[in-house]
This record gives structure tokens, C-alpha cells and sequence, in this order.
């Protein structure tokens, strides 16, 4: 069949969970045997989010081909088990850079290069690129932002363009808000019908509308909303607050909504979509009654997108172990020494969170050094396996100025220290070592019997490394270098034999981590904690 698209886009606010929609409806077509993608446009200027701050922009995701992307692609890849790549997250920065790359080059032929048509073509090249790779049934393209943001404008005029190019062959779901106004005790439709109506102003006419409610809309009203909007009634359907987002799925398939887009699109919808593996994870987690309490020791725990994929892999692994998640967050600025135990004390395990730069991470030390010493079961994640051996160096190898050269240059210990490729680089974006390498497990340790496996392949996101130099005087010391990189031999794992459990990743095991197949490594280790929380309260 030819590859159909669906547009999903936004009006009325911002964070509405546009990629929670178009991840479930990714969702229910594959679940009905169709091949799909997702593919995420965001309207911001920045080449990618790779030099974003947290605060900014929370978690910043990396694909298996080493392009740092969107979070919503997290959601993209837990919700449909496919790994996704640089042409699933494009930028207007993306965008405009292509284009004046091509204009350097005299691609053009001297003509003078516009937004129309020459932004809006490469914006429609950049939808068309994962359809034409006949790998896909379904593309389904997310436009960041809302409808009547300036930023905006081009995508939707790309999207106006192929929704006439296309025909049959394209969609658009359009995304809005009802507010409930507690005072007067009513639903209202308005700022619904205003998003509509700047949408239709750019030439678009949404097939489908999503209302994001927190209150249920009554039929009466959605019949009302359909009416204004030149939508059919049975195309209006609701998104209302659900206790995880895992069950959004099951909302939108009982609404009919993957009946509803094949029959637009020309495809007569067959059976039900088998959603036996995801209805059996819901099944787990509505029955889990006893919890696994894990503290996140990071220096962005005010922030909930900030460890996105850490939250959800730690929630994937905590429900298939029959256990109610307790994340509790632990803010790495405020812990010393003194108030460590007050702090930590409670956690059945402790997460060591990832990171960038000084601030927070003597609070991590002290982290580690209790969670060490009290035999806490405890996972280091890039920077926080960093401090693990740092503290490590320091306070049981001797080494007492031991630290990274990304916080102090001049430490006489560089136990951390820059890659050799990343000495001569000067631009900070898209420069790291980023996407999946191979890793090697030796083969008796804790982290290989957590994988059934001694060659492995994770994500990284990192510039910095263990110093090979000290590699020896912390295996003589108790910590053993579990799993290296078979080409560099970069060392990628550590771990204390002897601890419960004591292991620090180089890379990122949560960016690979779904519903259907949670990481290995984050199951080994919330099982490891919950014996330790049986344990320590029998």
C-alpha cells in the first residue's frame, strides 16, 4: 500500500500531550499489524536540543544513530518498541541550515530563496523522507507548538501544501483544550472553536479533533463542537485524565479512533488490534499493591521531565515486578555528609542521576559514600558512574584529590578525563560520543547475568571517560571494570563483586528501555532493591 500521513497538531495551550496521541494511535495501528513511525517537528531555532538546558527544554534524548533529540521521541519508542533515528526529530534550525547549505552550494540557480517554497519544500522533503523509505504504512508527523504561533507557520503551510498533494493519503488530527472553569461549573468550547478556526485559516480542515479535557465533555457538547468546527460528530473525541499515560491507548480504541482514521484514509478496519502484551503490563500495574521506594539523586529533581526516561524505565521495571513505584527525589545540592542518612535511609535503592557540569555533584559523592558503606543497592548513570569512581579514588583507594577534569583541570588524579577525540573540538553541539556502540560484559559479572548476555549494545550521550591509566589500581582495589567497549576498549561498566548491588553505566540504559521490553539492567536492579526493602524491614 502507499504510505499514508497523519498530522497531529495543537491549539489553544502548549504540553497538552500531543506525542502521548500520536504515540497511541502509533500504538493501535501496529497493534492492527500496520508498519509505523513518528516523527516529531519542532519550531524552535537550535539545530537540535542537544545544548538545551533541562529548564528549558527537560530531557534530551538520543537515538540509535547519535542524533540528540526531543523527548516526546522517548515516548515515540516506549510506546511503539521501534528505535527511532535522526529523520524521526527535525528543527526549524534543521530547517533553514539545510536550505542555506543548498543556496551556498548555487543549488537554487541564482533564485532568490524564500520561505515560500523553499522552507515549506524542505520541510516536505523532511516529512516525505521516512515514507519514501517503503519501510512505513503510516507516518505519523507531530508539528511542536500551537496553531497561531509565528514560529509555526511554515509547518502548517507545508502541512496545507500535502494535505492537497496527498488527498486520500493524508490527515490531520488536531489537538485542543477544554478548560473547566471551577467558578461557573462548566465546560467551555471557545478557545476549542478559536484554535479550529485559526487552523482553517491556514488552509486546514482537521479530520479528526482530540478534546483534552479534565472533566468528561458530554455528547451534547462534542456534537456542539463538531458542528463549529466542520468535523463529523463521531471524529470529536475526548482525551480525559487517566492515571498513566499507558493507558491512553485503550481510551482512543474505545472511541474508535484507529476505526475512525483507516476509514478516512480509505482502509476498511479489520478485527481488533491486538493489544494482548500492553493490556497484561496494565493488568500488573493496576494490581501491584506492595512498593519499591528508589531515591533519584540529581541536581534537576524539581524539574519531572528532566529524567524522563530514567522515570518511566524505573516505572516499567517496578510494574513487571509486580511493585507500585515510590520515586522519591533527592536533591543532590542540598545532601552532605551530615544529613545523608536522614535523607537516604528510607530508599530500598538509590539512583546516581546523569548530568553535566560542578554544581550538585559533591552532594553525589556523598550519595554514593553512604549508599557504599550502608550496602544500599545503587545505580551510577554516565556522570553519576563517573562519581562513583571518583569517590571511589578518593575515599578507598587514598587518591584524596581525585576528581574529572571536567570539574577541575589541574586535579593531580584524573580518574575521569576528556576523550582523546574530544581534545581538538571546540563546537559543544552534536560533538560527544552520542548514539548505540557495542559493549563486552565479562562474563561472571552481576551486570552480564542482568542481561543473559556478554555482547550488549547501549546509547551514550558523554565526553568524558574512566582514565584507563587507573584501570588496574581499582581492580587490585575492589572495583572491577565489568564491561568495555571491544574497539577502544573504553572502559563502559563498573561494579563492586562484593556490594548487593554497586554498579555504574557509562551509558544510558533507560534510552532503550520500552513497555514491551524494559532495560534488563533497570529490572536486575529495582529486583535488587525490593530484596533489600524485604530484608531490611523483615
Amino acid at each position: 500500500m502507499e504510505t499514508k500521513y497523519i498530522f497531529v497538531t495543537g491549539g489553544v495551550v502548549s504540553s497538552l500531550g500531543k506525542g502521548i496521541i500520536s504515540s497511541s494511535l502509533a500504538r493501535l495501528l501496529l497493534a492492527r499489524g500496520y508498519r509505523v513511525t513518528i516523527q516529531k517537528f519542532d519550531p524552535y531555532i537550535n539545530v537540535d536540543p542537544g545544548t538545551l538546558n533541562p529548564y528549558e527544554h527537560g530531557e534530551c534524548y538520543v537515538t540509535v544513530d547519535g542524533h540528540e533529540a526531543d523527548l516526546d521521541l522517548g515516548h515515540y519508542e516506549r510506546f511503539t518498541n521501534t528505535p527511532t533515528t535522526r529523520a524521526n526529530n527535525v528543527t526549524t534550525g534543521r530547517i533553514y541550515q539545510s536550505v542555506i547549505d543548498k543556496e551556498r552550494r548555487g543549488d537554487y540557480l541564482g533564485k532568490t530563496v524564500q520561505i515560500i517554497p523553499h522552507i515549506t519544500d524542505e520541510i516536505k522533503r523532511n516529512v516525505k523522507l521516512l515514507g519514501n523509505t517503503g519501510k512505513f504504512d503510516f507516518v505519523i508527523t507531530e508539528i511542536g507548538g500551537t496553531v497561531g504561533d509565528i514560529e509555526s507557520t511554515p509547518y502548517l503551510e507545508a502541512v496545507r501544501q500535502l494535505r492537497w498533494e496527498l488527498g486520500k493519503n493524508a490527515l490531520c488530527v488536531h489537538l485542543t483544550y477544554v478548560p473547566y472553569l471551577r467558578a461557573a461549573k462548566e465546560l467551555k468550547t471557545k478557545p476549542t472553536q478559536h484554535s479550529v478556526k485559526l487552523l482553517q485559516q491556514v488552509g486546514i480542515q482537521p479530520d479528526i479533533l482530540v478534546l483534552r479535557t479534565e472533566k468528561d465533555v458530554p455528547a451534547g457538547m462534542r456534537r456542539k463542537v463538531a458542528q463549529f468546527c466542520n468535523v463529523d460528530p463521531e471524529a470529536v473525541i475526548q482525551s480525559i485524565d487517566v492515571p498513566t499515560i499507558y493507558q491512553v491507548p485503550l481510551t482512543m480504541h474505545e472511541q474508535h479512533l484507529d476505526d475512525i482514521v483507516l476509514r478516512k484514509m480509505g482502509l476498511e478496519p479489520k478485527g481488533e488490534p491486538n493489544l494482548e502484551a500492553w493490556n497484561r503490563f496494565l493488568t500488573k500495574l493496576s494490581s501491584a499493591t506492595k512498593e519499591v521506594t528508589i531515591g533519584l539523586v540529581g541536581k534537576y529533581v524539581e524539574l519531572q521531565d528532566a529524567y524522563k526516561s530514567i522515570n518511566e524505565s524505573l516505572f516499567q521495571a517496578a510494574t513487571y515486578l509486580d511493585r507500585k513505584l515510590n520515586l522519591v527525589y533527592i536533591h543532590s545540592e542540598k545532601l552532605t555528609d551530615a544529613n545523608a542518612e536522614e535523607k537516604l535511609k528510607g530508599m530500598d535503592g538509590v539512583i546516581i542521576a546523569p548530568g553535566f557540569g560542578q554544581r550538585g555533584i559533591e552532594g553525589k559523592f556523598c550519595a554514593i559514600k553512604w549508599c557504599r558503606e550502608n550496602d544500599v543497592p545503587t545505580f551510577g548513570i554516565c556522570l553519576g558512574m563517573q562519581c562513583m569512581v571518583i569517590e571511589y579514588a578518593r575515599n578507598v583507594l587514598g587518591l584524596e584529590d581525585a576528581n574529572s577534569t571536567e570539574m577541575d583541570t589541574h586535579t593531580p588524579h584524573n580518574v575521569i578525563d576528556l576523550m582523546e577525540e574530544q581534545k581538538s573540538i571546540s563546537n559543544m553541539g552534536g560533538t560527544m560520543r552520542l548514539g548505540a556502540f557495542a559493549c563486552r560484559l565479562l562474563p561472571q559479572s552481576r551486570v552480564a547475568k542482568a542481561y543473559g548476555a556478554t555482547e550488549i549494545s547501549e546509547r551514550h550521550r558523554h565526553r568524558f571517560e574512566f582514565n584507563d591509566e587507573y584501570r588496574e589500581r581499582f581492580e587490585q582495589g575492589g572495583m572491577k571494570c565489568v564491561g568495555e567497549n571491544p574497539d577502544t576498549h573504553l572502559v563502559e561498566v563498573v561494579e563492586i563483586p562484593e556490594k548487593r548491588w554497586f554498579i555504574g553505566t557509562q551509558y544510558h540504559p533507560e534510552y532503550q528501555s520500552t513497555v514491551l521490553h524494559p532495560n534488563p539492567l533497570f529490572l536486575d536492579f529495582v529486583k535488587a532493591a525490593i530484596a533489600y526493602g524485604e530484608e531490611k524491614n523483615a
